[in-house]
């Protein structure tokens, strides 16, 4: 019996397992060469200018994602919670300056974890757009918060916090090299947990919960508990993003830096690289990142500067919205469902494309 039937299928009583498919080779493929190859061939700009960036704000459209893509709940007060973890993390270093970096940054996360937790209340009463505007009043509230209380930035007359010295284990991580090995560290390992996390129990109840919280109570999960975990957890990558974004990446920060254009970005990423999928999200990241510069050297060859640097901006922008909108009605299960297709049909070639 048990060769006509394969232990993935078993008769006895318990969970059937499908087995993935093994990426591992090159997943291992690709990290060695982002951990190894990147910071030894990478020039300080494409480390600085777009490396890091695409690291965090993939990181933060994480966070993000695993709230609305995954918990089904809408939020357009991402860049709040990034503040929040910016903020936090200043003041952590500041007042505890022995205190190892990372856990600075995991202090900040926490922090911003509380806060989303507390924003997060309301979502066991209400839903959708009542939600989202509750959401969005946390991202004025906590903007003019930060704004308004000199004591958050050390009562600096720039009304910024700077990045304190980023160091580890006696390592300088100043440096573009560290600060890109230092994005990643934490890329990686976020990502990583995450993965788990919505393989979990947790996450299959933020699955359940999404597709329909009325048959979720009835089964027994605790909706109420489980949206509040989602805010929380959520808003703790957001606020590991935001602290990297401001220390690693701007070097400087202000309260707007993490203004509603932040958040708008971050959902506009989730959105075309694929709601709940955790690759969608740096698919995403890559889209928004490299477009614009794809656009601008584009705009740079066509034109040779004969055209105003204002207008030529303005026009960007217009091809960049055309792009999203084009994009979204051909294929709104965002661009992880186009390359799922694609690698699809690239199996069977040239039998069928």
């Amino acid at each position: 019996m048990d060769r006509l039937f394969p232990a993935t299928f078993p008769l006895a009583a318990g969970p059937v397992r499908l087995r993935a498919p093994r990426r591992a080779p090159a997943l291992w493929t690709l990290l060695a060469v982002a951990f190894v190859v990147v910071p030894l061939l990478g020039s300080d700009y494409w480390l600085n200018a777009i490396l890091i960036p695409f690291l965090v704000l993939s990181l933060a459209a994480l966070g993000l994602n695993l709230l609305t893509g995954y918990a089904g709940q809408t939020s357009v007060g991402a860049a709040g919670f990034m503040a929040v973890g910016a903020f936090a993390s200043y003041g952590v270093l500041l007042r505890l300056p022995e205190l190892p970096l990372p856990l600075a940054l995991l202090g900040g996360g926490l922090i911003a974890a509380a806060t989303g937790l507390v924003f997060g209340i309301p979502s066991g009463r209400i839903k959708g757009f009542y939600l989202m505007v509750t959401t969005l009043a946390a991202q004025f509230f906590l903007e003019w918060l930060f704004a308004k209380f000199p004591w958050f930035y050390n009562y600096a007359s720039s009304g910024t916090i700077s990045a304190p010295r980023l160091a580890f284990l006696g390592w300088d991580l100043s440096g573009p090299v560290g600060r890109y090995l230092l994005v990643l560290s934490c890329v990686v390992l976020l990502t990583w947990v995450a993965v788990n996390l919505v393989r979990s129990r947790i996450g299959r109840n933020w699955m359940a919960i999404r597709d329909m919280d009325t048959a979720a109570a009835v089964i027994g999960i605790q909706v109420a508990r489980d949206k509040r975990l989602a805010f929380a957890v959520s808003a703790f990558y957001l606020g590991i993003a935001g602290a990297l974004w401001a220390f690693a990446y701007l070097g400087t920060a202000s309260a707007a830096s993490f203004d509603i254009n932040r958040s708008f970005q971050i959902l506009f990423i989730i959105i075309i690289g694929g709601l709940g999928s955790i690759a969608g999200n740096f698919i995403g990241a890559a889209f928004i990142s490299l477009l614009p510069l794809l656009l601008d050297h584009l705009g740079q060859w066509l034109f040779g500067g004969r055209i105003d640097a204002g207008q030529l901006q303005n026009l960007q922008k217009i091809i960049f919205g055309v792009a999203i909108i084009a994009f979204l009605i051909k294929e709104p299960e965002g661009l992880v469902r186009l390359f799922e297709r694609l690698r699809g049909r690239l199996k069977v070639w040239p039998l069928r494309f």
